[in-house]
């Protein structure tokens, strides 16, 4: 796999799906880390992968500390809108784990301490919005690090 998307705590089931979908499409190994805010067999999870969540490159983590124990000898680029730099800035490998927070929060403030020389952020023009949709922001940053890897 070229890429690793990590979704820490996702909350909505059709970001979710879409991720998967883009996960697929890109090559990429998605990362699942608990709780989630719904069930992995619930239809609209599915529905919105298609019919293609069965051929996903799927890891399912029981919380965060498991995350970061099994993985803790990777490069990790954390998104994030109090990051400093910009997402282009993300110094892309082989294997890269682009870690994303939970819809309604993002990462928690534990996390994004405890890595705050790997917090990266897309740049908003807007001060009426705090951020882009997860979906959205995964389908920049996978693409952005593809482009630098080719």
């Amino acid at each position: 796999m070229m890429l690793h998307i990590v979704l820490i705590e996702p909350e909505i089931h059709t970001n979710t799906g879409n991720i998967g979908r883009l996960s697929l499409a890109t090559g990429s190994h998605l990362h699942l880390v608990k709780p989630l805010g719904f069930e992995l067999s619930d239809s609209r999870l599915k529905r919105a992968g298609l019919d293609y969540w069965q051929h996903i490159e799927l890891s399912i983590y029981e919380n965060a500390d498991e995350f970061f124990e099994k993985n803790k000898e990777r490069n990790m680029a954390f998104l994030s809108s109090h990051g400093t730099k910009d997402y282009t800035e993300i110094p892309f490998k082989e294997g890269t784990m682009i870690i994303f927070g939970k819809e309604s929060k993002g990462l928690s403030s534990d996390i994004t301490d405890r890595f705050k020389d790997h917090l990266y952020k897309i740049p908003q023009y807007s001060e009426h919005i705090r951020s882009i949709n997860l979906a959205n922001a995964v389908a920049v940053i996978t693409y952005e690090g593809l482009r630098q890897l080719r």
